[in-house]
């Protein structure tokens, strides 16, 4: 049964429909900017489509289908991040929105299509996997308005984009096309902007007819190695020992032997 739910005056929306979770940027007469109340919203949402509402995987995607967002709504920032004390407790909410996309237990795959910059691309950029359509438009204009871009972002940048392009990237303002971020292997797929929703779709239905548990031992593991982090890379081993005694696994056995697609629980 499908799920929904709304957050930020319903410009960022939330919903769940066979273990596949949507979360959309929801402000496309803005080009899908985002706002401080929409920042705040997000770790929100991510927390409602794992907790509440089921979700296995997560389509993260600007509303309207043209622009997947032009980062951070920049009409605040005379108000909102006018000084240093302003600014770092803007950029909390920033900070906070990526991690929330880079930590959460299940995969998040970033649905890109025309515009993706600052803020936007950031969070794409925190997403495990990121498919574009073939016409879609990166960059980072931190340094064109005078700012320094989110230290924990610019972490995201390197792992996904590699060292050479993100110092590109951040050091110029320059646009970068899909063609050149799916050659460094930033994008795992570029397609026809006609086809972007059902191309994701498959991959994130193929990820929610996965075991849940095998799924979240290997993000967490990926991300231990990624960070260095020997807490987590524990962590990931406790969970992956964990699964060999799951229902899932019993369940995956059984369904092999009996040459059947198995049905997964999470348990």
């Amino acid at each position: 049964m499908k799920q929904s739910n709304a957050f930020a005056q319903n410009q960022i929306k939330a919903s769940c429909d066979g273990g596949v979770g949507y979360l959309v940027i929801d402000s496309p007469s803005r080009k899908n900017a985002i706002n401080a109340a929409m920042w705040r919203a997000i770790p929100d949402a991510i927390q409602w489509l794992q907790a509440s509402a089921g979700a296995r995987v997560i389509l993260l995607q600007g509303g309207g289908e043209v622009d997947f967002s032009a980062g951070a709504d920049i009409s605040e920032f005379a108000a909102l991040r006018k000084d240093a004390e302003t600014a770092r407790v803007y950029e909390a909410s920033n900070s906070a929105a990526f991690a929330a996309v880079r930590e959460a237990s299940v995969p998040v795959i970033a649905a890109i299509r025309g515009i993706c910059y600052g803020g936007g691309f950031g969070l794409a950029a925190a997403a495990d996997l990121r498919i574009a359509a073939d016409k879609s438009v990166f960059a980072v204009p931190a340094a064109r308005l005078g700012i320094a871009y989110p230290a924990d972002a610019v972490q995201d940048f390197v792992r996904g984009l590699g060292s050479a392009i993100a110092r590109r990237a951040l050091f110029t303002g320059a646009s970068l096309t899909a063609h050149e971020l799916f050659t460094c292997g930033f994008l795992s797929a570029v397609t026809d902007p006609a086809a972007l929703d059902a191309e994701t779709l498959i991959v994130a239905r193929a990820i929610a007819a996965n075991a849940p548990l095998s799924i979240r031992a290997s993000k967490l593991a990926i991300r231990a190695v990624e960070t260095e982090d020997l807490d987590l890379l524990r962590e990931a081993e406790i969970l992956g020992v964990s699964t060999f005694t799951s229902a899932d696994y019993a369940e995956g056995r059984a369904a092999f032997a009996e040459k059947r697609q198995p049905t997964f629980t999470g348990k």
